[in-house]
């Protein structure tokens, strides 16, 4: 497969962006959650996490992709503008909130319909990363393989990570209508694309200037830790309330 420049498929980059965006944004997310000061405070926090997920992709664009703080940087407009990161957007989100939840007083369980849209959202992104030749695989020469501008055949790293996210988006509506890992889908989905982008990191055209590791992939190990812990936590230490909140849930969905 030969994709020989960007000013063919960047529009295809942008529909998919806004594909993504739009089924992220558009999809009844909150239809388990009943009208009122719940659905009011559900949504403040979608936008703190929006916000905390901006900065995340940011931060770890700039230590992934530009070295900084060991490195100067040279034209702060493309960090604006263009420097992003998914692992970070991740950690950012759920870190901010994480953090708000308790200011709140927000005691409902973590949304499993948002969770099972996210990783078709993303999944799409990376489609539109395959269109335009961002997010490059290691030389590799095979039949999976992808031809960009450069002329170098590489691995279809982005394919790999969308054909993952549509596998876990599947996983995942099925894991919503038998009620299974409820409360707990972000979590379990922060464990595996973490351990799934660390060991994929080998086969990407990342620096692996940290210690023979990519910083996206000690992103990678932070994503899963913390998804982990609180896996284990929301698992051993479920809230008292979640039992009656998921009967309520359940019949609101029916």
């Amino acid at each position: 497969m030969a994709i020989t420049g960007a000013s063919y498929v960047e529009p295809f980059y942008f529909v998919s962006v806004t594909a993504a965006l739009g089924l992220a944004l558009l999809f009844p997310v909150t239809r388990n959650i009943r009208p009122g000061a719940d659905r009011r405070k559900y949504y403040f926090l979608q936008g703190v996490t929006i916000v905390g997920a901006l900065v995340g992709a940011k931060v770890s664009a700039l230590i992934g992709d530009y070295h900084w703080p060991m490195r100067a940087v040279d034209d702060w407009g493309i960090i604006i503008f263009s420097g992003r990161s998914i692992t970070g957007a991740l950690i950012g989100g759920f870190a901010a909130a994480e953090f708000v939840k308790p200011l709140i007083g927000y005691k409902l369980p973590p949304n499993d319909r948002f969770a099972a849209v996210l990783p078709f959202s993303i999944g799409i992104g990376r489609i539109g990363c395959a269109l335009t030749g961002c997010c490059l695989g290691s030389p590799h020469s095979g039949i999976f393989s992808v031809t960009y501008a450069d002329g170098v055949a590489r691995y279809p790293t982005q394919l790999f990570e969308a054909a993952f996210h549509f596998a876990t988006g599947i996983f995942f509506i099925w894991a919503v209508k038998r009620r299974i890992l409820f409360g707990r889908l972000f979590s379990f989905y922060l464990v595996a694309y973490g351990s799934f982008r660390f060991l994929t990191e080998f086969i990407r055209a990342t620096p692996k200037d940290f210690g023979g590791y990519s910083a996206y992939q000690w992103f990678s190990a932070v994503m899963a830790l913390l998804g982990a812990a609180f896996l284990v936590k929301r698992t051993i230490w479920r809230p008292k309330s979640w039992p009656e909140q998921e009967f309520q849930q359940e019949a609101l969905t029916a």
